[in-house]
């Protein structure tokens, strides 16, 4: 990690140091050097180079009278008192600026005293730009020198640099100005014909994308920067694909504001490609204005919190200033590791985490009635797929009477929202899963009903490295050397990332009306394996791939909206919205339940209903 002074802002010169006085003193008497031989020249070109002509007395009067100005124009303007990073643009205006001064009253000195020194009245002015270069010229100089100390060793990567705008020019400054930079730049490339042969710093853009597999061989580079705020998933799989093979490793920029801010990202910071930038899920924006309108100031509780999504939710929600953040779950270990990302301690003796099951209605009833939540966020559940569906009892436990209990909870204190993480499983459901949420979304719609309150459903798909999931399944077995399983070579997903999916969660509470099921934008279905490939590709090991067949119930493609949904856009260009017919608890039955799950699960999704559980026990 780099300190502070390694991590300020990119586009400026070195750090400023605090100057020895005899540096100092020494650039003024380089400057009233160039003044010397400045005026000297000015004297030959006047006097046609007759220096019988020229006034000695006089121009050492001259001289003088521009040396004592430069002294006191020079400090007046901090030029000579280490305000200003030496050879910046900054030092360069305020050079001219000074210099001008200096012209002036020397032309003007002239003036007033021609009949005594019989100096030409033009000379200061001819003296002005030879004055002018030769300042310049001395501090370009030694920035050139002090540059060149400051180069990356001979232990950095050869390293090229993918966009040479304003985040290309700003890294091969900082990779060039630290010396224990672990990148030393030797090209950029470029996709902008503009911008060929384009020099930044002394480091020239050798070519276009097209041309990277050449530009890798020509300069040797082992490393690939790509300069980008925010660069498109088709991109970075273009360009990962172009130094396939390469031995190139390709890293991505922290986020801008983190390389500028000079509070944790540096040079060091770079990361590999990842399945994420792979993916391509970008930055949401969030109606702030809406969330703080029903988050700020109110008691939020939020079940699940020790597990990926409710942790992530804590984390956000903290930011929104709640009056009380309660996180409740039945894991303590996931409790903790909440606690401490979002307070930095572990402690676990404070009324901000509660230890409870959501299976246990009388704790859970207790625990609402003490702290009187006002806002809700269910994201417990029990959610692996093919471990349910050989115990179904235990999503019926968890998923379906769990959330009736936080509901009936909810209900009996009067909390104003409520929002219920369920899964795209839910949509025309064909596992013990996706019907058990499915259940938890009707439920949900049952209560909004009964109380007239802002109880919602939020249905996504699969987020990116949260616990269980896909792709750190495939990470360890790529650890252990393989194989990576993956059911059929088909098989598509919608993914989205944790954060994302939290953001649009707590949105989705802001925007929604009671009883509607709200559902994320995940963009396109990736293909699983397209993915799998990928994560092999980025290893740099040769590991096999072994189609395992698709499990029972499961879907070769998954969809957000169910057969016989609508599908309206709701407030927020990611979130859209359809209804789930509300289910009163009074008709819950298990093995009607059960039936409904074994009947379908052999079915298509097109073949199936969304009719209530009731109506299917009434016909068994």
């Amino acid at each position: 990690m780099k300190n502070k002074s390694e991590t300020g802002s990119a586009s400026a010169p070195p750090p400023r140091e605090e100057k020895p006085a005899l540096w100092l003193w020494s650039q003024f008497a380089l400057d009233s050097l160039a003044w010397i031989v400045a005026i000297a020249l000015a004297l030959l070109l006047r006097y046609e180079l007759d220096v019988t002509l020229i006034s000695y007395w006089g121009a050492t009067a001259l001289t003088a009278v521009a040396v004592a100005t430069q002294l006191l124009a020079g400090w007046g303007f901090a030029l000579y008192r280490g305000r200003y990073s030496f050879g910046s643009f900054h030092e360069a205006r305020l050079l001219v600026a000074v210099t001008v001064i200096v012209a002036a009253t020397t032309v003007i000195f002239d003036f007033i005293v021609y009949k005594e020194i019989h100096i030409a009245r033009s000379i200061g002015a001819i003296a002005f730009p030879f004055a002018c270069l030769f300042m310049a010229a001395v501090r370009y100089i030694k920035r050139l020198y002090v540059e060149g100390k400051a180069r990356p060793g001979e232990g950095a990567q050869r390293t090229l640099v993918y966009g040479a705008g304003f985040l290309g020019n700003s890294l091969v400054n900082r990779m060039l100005q630290d010396p224990s930079s672990p990148y030393f730049p030797v090209g950029l490339v470029d996709d902008d014909p503009a911008k060929k042969h384009l020099r930044l710093s002394s480091v020239s853009v050798l070519g276009r994308g097209t041309d990277l597999p050449d530009v890798v061989r020509r300069t040797r580079a082992s490393v690939l920067v790509l300069a980008f705020g925010q660069v498109e998933a088709a991109k970075v799989r273009e360009i990962s694909d172009a130094v396939a093979g390469l031995r190139v490793r390709v890293l991505v920029l922290p986020p801008l504001k983190d390389m500028l801010s000079g509070e944790g990202a540096g040079i060091s910071d770079f990361r590999e490609v990842d399945v994420e930038d792979l993916i391509g899920r970008r930055p949401v924006d969030i109606e702030v204005e809406q969330i703080v309108g029903y988050v700020a100031g109110k008691r939020v509780l939020v079940t699940g919190a020790g597990g990926s999504i409710g942790s992530e939710l804590c984390r956000q929600l903290s930011g929104f200033k709640p009056a009380e953040l309660i996180m409740l779950d039945h894991d303590e270990t996931g409790l903790q590791h909440t606690q401490i990302s979002i307070s930095g301690h572990g402690l676990l003796n404070g009324r901000d985490t509660v230890l409870a099951d959501i299976r246990d209605a009388a704790a859970i009833a207790a625990i609402f009635r003490d702290r009187r939540p006002e806002v809700v966020f269910h994201a417990a559940a029990l959610k692996h797929a093919p471990l349910l569906q050989q115990y179904p009892q235990e999503a019926w436990k968890t998923n379906v009477l769990g959330t009736l209990n936080v509901l009936r909870a909810a209900q009996a204190v009067a909390v104003t929202s409520f929002v219920n993480v369920s899964t795209d499983k839910a949509a025309s459901p064909t596992t013990a899963l996706g019907h058990s949420k499915r259940s938890a979304e009707k439920l949900t719609a049952w209560a909004a009903q009964q109380t007239s309150s802002t109880y919602v459903s939020v249905r996504f798909g699969n987020v990116i490295g949260s616990r269980g999931s896909m792709l750190p399944l495939f990470s360890e077995q790529i650890r252990n050397g393989g194989p990576l399983t993956v059911t059929h070579q088909d098989v598509t997903r919608f993914f989205m990332t944790i954060p994302e999916a939290c953001q649009l969660v707590i949105q989705a509470g802001a925007i929604g009306n009671g009883g509607e099921v709200l559902i994320l934008d995940m963009g396109e279905p990736v293909k699983i394996l397209d993915v799998a490939r990928r994560m092999i590709a980025m290893s740099g090991r040769d590991i096999n791939i072994v189609f395992t067949g698709l499990r029972p119930s499961e879907k070769m493609h998954e969809q957000l909206v169910g057969v016989g949904e609508t599908n309206a856009k709701a407030l927020h260009p990611k979130i859209s919205q359809t209804t789930a017919p509300a289910q009163d608890p009074a008709s819950l039955d298990l093995d009607v339940w059960l039936q409904r799950c074994r009947l379908e699960s052999g079915a298509e999704p097109s073949e199936l209903d969304d009719s209530d559980d009731g109506a299917l026990a009434a016909g068994a």
